[in-house]
């Protein structure tokens, strides 16, 4: 269960010492955000943007951050999505999961960056949230149903 049910966007050039639980500080001149994890352990959690890694929407009013944010090196092992300051619990991934997508990942910023690269024998994760197969089919019900909602 996550203790912070919406994160607060806040602007700033630099991210201060000491992260403020619920607040979600973007940087956009180093194009990195930065927040406490959203169960409430206190883990710093940065998300830079790249092509590669997360990308940030400012609707005028709120913030989104995709893809969602596994802290897999965390306790906790957090997973969650930042949907226009809502925090959407995802399902648990196993070690198999984390280690499927860091592979993924790996390959994807190979790619980007032009070195050789298996990217095509991978499996692509198609639905909004990044979810293992085992959960993908009740998350995508629950996304759609709060999107729809």
């Amino acid at each position: 269960m996550m203790r912070y049910a919406n994160l607060k966007h806040q602007f700033v050039e630099y991210f201060p010492e000491e992260l403020s639980p619920g607040i979600l500080y973007i940087a956009m001149e180093y194009g990195t955000a930065s927040h406490r994890c959203c169960c409430g352990c206190g883990e710093e959690v940065v998300t830079p943007f790249t092509p590669t890694d997360w990308n940030m929407t400012y609707d005028g009013e709120t913030v989104s951050l995709h893809p969602s944010i596994g802290n897999w090196n965390s306790a906790c092992r957090s997973h969650y999505v930042v949907k226009r300051g809502k925090v959407i619990e995802a399902g648990p991934w196993s070690d198999d999961d984390v280690k499927a997508e860091r592979e993924r990942d790996r390959a994807a910023k190979a790619q980007f960056y032009g070195k050789s690269t298996r990217i095509e024998a991978l499996p692509t994760v198609t639905s909004a949230v990044s979810t293992p197969p085992a959960v993908q089919k009740k998350l995508l019900a629950r996304l759609w149903s709060w999107l729809s909602g």
